[in-house]
């Protein structure tokens, strides 16, 4: 008898473990769909904790960031991996939000001169792999500081809103085959792979048909020059840059006029 029994006692406990495995299995496979679908409301909610961590970093508000990162950490419902994965990804976006911030003109909505240097650099190395020439169009407004003195200001801060404008209007593909930015002051400057928006004469010409606005503030005066990368030469933006200045200030000494009036118009 007890020989007999130790084969039906093993068979018992074989069959046992295969039960619990098939149970824990099934308990599995129907706890992965809910753990799904509390996992969308949680992202909605760490989407919504990112767009207000990002506000709050921008107005400054250093207690409702404090408040903001206490409550993204004790982010609670899901597994420990997806939970920091998603921390880190609110925190990821806040920090590229942040770094966009550093590099963009806030009256204008273009880059800064920091934003400008390094993405026009980036540029100017696809165009040297490609060999495809380029061309840097610089900007001068003048008056603005006269304006400032007369007008107000106020008055200043929209003819850079218009100019910022008005460079947006001239390269209409900026963001992805141009660089725009403001230097600052009234400098501004474009990079460009298209020679047909690198034209002096037509940019010029475009700025003098610009629509007119009656209102308070003065026509202002705008200058321009335009340099050109050779691919097979590279040479640096802040050469580049320089080069269009000079050339520039060439052409004023030469013709001995600031180029175009530009009207003001609605911002």
């Amino acid at each position: 008898m007890e020989t007999g029994s130790t084969p039906q006692s093993a068979q018992q406990a074989t069959l046992r473990i295969r039960r619990t495995a098939d149970a824990v299995r099934t308990r599995g496979s129907s706890e992965a769909p809910r753990r799904v679908r509390n996992a969308e409301p949680l992202r909605a909610r760490n989407a919504e904790l990112s767009g207000r961590l990002r506000a709050a970093a921008l107005e400054g508000d250093d207690a409702y960031i404090t408040e903001l990162l206490s409550e993204l950490l004790r982010l609670q419902g899901l597994p420990k991996e997806q939970r920091i994965s998603l921390q880190l990804t609110a925190l990821l976006n806040l920090v590229h939000s942040l770094r966009g911030l550093a590099l963009t003109d806030e009256p204008t909505g273009l880059y800064n001169r920091r934003g400008f240097m390094q993405i026009a650099t980036r540029l100017l190395d696809v165009a040297a792999r490609d060999v495809r020439a380029a061309h840097l169009i610089y900007f001068d407004v003048s008056h603005l500081e006269r304006t400032h003195d007369t007008v107000g200001r106020t008055a200043g801060t929209v003819m850079i809103r218009q100019m910022g404008n008005f460079m947006r209007d001239l390269y209409p593909s900026y963001g992805v085959y141009e660089v725009l930015g403001r230097l600052g002051g009234g400098e501004f400057a474009a990079l460009t792979t298209c020679p047909e928006y690198a034209s002096r004469g037509a940019i010029l010409l475009r700025a003098g048909r610009r629509p007119t606005y009656s209102g308070d503030l003065p026509a202002f005066s705008l200058s321009a020059g335009v340099a050109h990368f050779n691919p097979r030469r590279p040479v640096s933006v802040g050469e580049l840059l320089g080069s269009a200045k000079q050339a520039m200030y060439e052409h004023k000494r030469v013709t001995g006029i600031a180029s175009s009036e530009l009207p003001p118009h609605p911002v």
